[in-house]
Order: C-alpha cells, then sequence, then structure tokens
C-alpha cells in the first residue's frame, strides 16, 4: 500500500512531481528509504493534512477481504497487516476488517509540537528496503509462528518468502505478471481464498 504516498501527493498538489521522483529513484537503484526521504521532504504533509487526507478518503475495501480476515481469525491464526504505507491511512482499514492495531506495521510519520511533518520513523522495518522480510522474522522469532504465510499484490510481498513458509499473489486490484511469476498460488478475489478455509 505504497500508494498511500502518491494518493496523499495528489491530495497536496504535488502527484506529478512525487511520480517522477518515484521513478528516477527506481531508475537510479536507490534504496527504499533514500526514495521515501526524497518524495516527503517534497512536500513534507502536516499531521492536520494527513487526518483531514484521512477523513476525506475513508477506505475502500476490496470485496472478501473481511471475510477471509474474519474466517482465518475464527481458525485462530493471528492476521497482520504489514505495508510501506503509513500507518495514519492503515489504521482506519484494520479497525474495519478487525485486525488489531498492535497488528499493524507500518511507516509512522513524525511531527512536531505544531503538527509539522519532521521526518518519518527510521525504526520501523518497513522504512528500508527487505522490510517486510524483517518483519516476517521479526514475528517469527517474537511469537514462534512455525508457518507464515503472505498474500500480497506486489514485489515486496513475494520478497517476504523467506522467511515466510510461503506467498500467494493477490491480482484482484492490479496483476502483475512478475508478482504472479513468483506466486506458487495467484488468485484475483478473496473469493478464492475463502472458499478452503470454509472446508
Amino acid at each position: 500500500m505504497e500508494e498511500g504516498l502518491d494518493e496523499l501527493a495528489n491530495y497536496c498538489g504535488v502527484g506529478d512531481r512525487v511520480a517522477q521522483l518515484t521513478k528516477e529513484a527506481m531508475g537510479n537503484g536507490m534504496s527504499f528509504r533514500e526514495a521515501l526521504t526524497l518524495r516527503l521532504d517534497l512536500f513534507k504533509p502536516s499531521l492536520q493534512i494527513v487526518q483531514k487526507f484521512v477523513q476525506e478518503h475513508p477506505p475502500q475495501l476490496t470485496p472478501g477481504v473481511k471475510e477471509v480476515i474474519s474466517l482465518l481469525q475464527k481458525r485462530g491464526t493471528a492476521v497482520y497487516l504489514v505495508s510501506g504505507g503509513f500507518f495514519r491511512i492503515i489504521e482506519p482499514i484494520a479497525q474495519l476488517v478487525g485486525v488489531p492495531v498492535e497488528n499493524i506495521f507500518a511507516n509512522k510519520l513524525l511531527f512536531n509540537e505544531h503538527g509539522e511533518y519532521e521526518m518519518f520513523d527510521k525504526d520501523q522495518p518497513t522504512s528500508a528496503s527487505g522490510g517486510k522480510a524483517r518483519v516476517v522474522q521479526l514475528l517469527k522469532d517474537t511469537h514462534g509462528y512455525k508457518r507464515v504465510v503472505v498474500i500480497g499484490d506486489g514485489l515486496t510481498d513475494a520478497e517476504a518468502c523467506p522467511p515466510a513458509e510461503a506467498f500467494i499473489g493477490f491480482g484482484g486490484n492490479v496483476r502483475r505478471q512478475s508478482v504472479q511469476d513468483k506466486a506458487k498460488w495467484f488468485v484475483t478475489s478473496f473469493t478464492e481464498l475463502a472458499e478452503p478455509l470454509q472446508s
């Protein structure tokens, strides 16, 4: 959900400049953290702007996601949201789908006492390249999970396996051939994921 940055940049009127910077960063082999720093420094979103953005852009859930999460939780499976996007944008999604706030791993924007943007929290594993894989390893080390399955639509999701035992590619919102190539199981709807959970 790194598109949270693009949407926020559009909201602040600098979407094209941030998109151009993203393209340049990817072409120059810049690290995720360096690119994130450059893009956020371009428009420095204030706390007030972020709060207003979240209010005016309520989450649009992919059909079936809430049901799949509920089915997993009823089976005693812990569900986490791990994203290169921003905690404040992902938190309302977590509330809608019933994922506890403490199960969110995402980037955190830091503000000064006046609500002005200062920087992002570099202690968050998702703020660096390979961050999702680090989160998976952290969860395994902390909770002793023996089997972790990552579901996602991006290459950074696929790169979290290993240490995850499996990766399920998701093409319900955007279909990326590179993700499909890396997935042993690729689905285009949450209904496909729900069916085996109901048996």
